[in-house]
């Protein structure tokens, strides 16, 4: 949760010095400021405009936005797959993008491990399940013995050791999709990125993977950042950022007593319980956005508002 979300849940005022000895100095990436311009012959587009984001370590949670919001561009800046126009990304203190290329494909090779949404993308087809996981281990010298016996622990933890000598064409794709973060596991990054790992299966099988991403949370306290379009995996997440227009809008934090009850039913859904909060965000010059939901349902379809201290809360109305 980031401090200026604290500050407005708690209207209180927080300096930077104050956020540094806080319960939430224990940070593994900030984002301060990112924007990126991607530029084509007669078009300008901007993905991100001035986002600020921080993410401590052992969180999962799900950065969530329609297409076009910057959510992809948001994760490919985190994996180190691309730059910033402007802004700094930190991960673990240290300004990601000022390490030059051999120490780049070092961060991407054992900090962050990448599951995407199409199996051609997370496994190589001529090889099975335990040879595509020993494939990133091979660049770090381990030798074949101790290879093949991470690999097979990681299929066990992915409840996929009895596929260990399957080819991805026979397998489903549920099948698929926990191999592949097996394969994202393999040199055990403090990281995990998921963009839309639910997307090409079905419901069911969604659910499953959710279920498994959070058992892995549980279990191995890695950060899980998952990138999707689906409102609905919010259940089973911690935290939920909306992305809007390239910069946060909202963010939801799964309540305390939902997150106790949904581990001890292993992740099933609890449709009597609410599952999380939402807040809203200030920015670093205090604006908050207003999303597309709320004007309609406030009925107000002007640019211009009226905003008022009202028994020391903020109300906003329409012209």
């Amino acid at each position: 949760m980031s401090w200026r979300m604290v500050r407005l849940l708690e209207g209180k005022s927080m300096n930077e010095e104050q956020f540094e000895t806080s319960d939430y100095s224990e940070l593994l990436i900030h984002c301060d400021g990112l924007v990126k311009l991607y530029k084509s012959e007669d078009v300008e587009v901007m993905a991100l405009q001035g986002l600020d984001l921080e993410i401590k370590k052992g969180e999962m949670m799900a950065v969530i936005g329609k297409s076009g919001s910057g959510k992809s561009t948001l994760m490919n800046m985190i994996g180190g797959l691309e730059r910033p126009s402007a802004g700094k990304l930190y991960v673990f203190g240290k300004d990601l993008f000022s390490l030059n290329d051999e120490e780049m494909v070092n961060y991407r090779n054992k900090t962050v491990g990448f599951v995407w949404q199409k199996p051609s993308r997370n496994l190589i087809p001529y090889m099975t399940a335990v040879e595509n996981i020993e494939v990133p281990m091979y660049f770090t010298g381990m030798r074949s013995g101790d290879m093949r016996k991470r690999a097979l622990e990681l299929l066990e933890g992915v409840g996929m050791l009895h596929r260990k000598d399957a080819y991805p064409a026979q397998m489903s794709g549920g099948e698929q999709q926990r191999i592949a973060i097996a394969v994202a596991l393999a040199n055990e990054p403090d990281i995990l990125l998921a963009d839309e790992p639910t997307g090409a299966v079905d419901s069911k099988t969604a659910s499953q993977i959710q279920d498994l991403f959070r058992a892995l949370n549980k279990k191995l306290g890695i950060t899980i950042i998952i990138v999707t379009h689906d409102i609905h995996l919010a259940d089973k997440v911690n935290r939920v950022v909306m992305i809007s227009d390239g910069k946060i809008s909202t963010e939801k934090i799964m309540r305390e007593e939902y997150r106790r009850t949904i581990d001890q039913l292993e992740g099933q859904f609890l449709s009597d319980i609410e599952s999380h909060e939402e807040y809203s965000v200030l920015d670093k010059a205090n604006r908050l956005q207003l999303s597309e939901e709320m004007l309609e349902a406030a009925g107000i379809d002007s640019n211009k508002v009226k905003v008022e201290i009202v028994d020391n809360k903020v109300v906003i109305t329409k012209e």
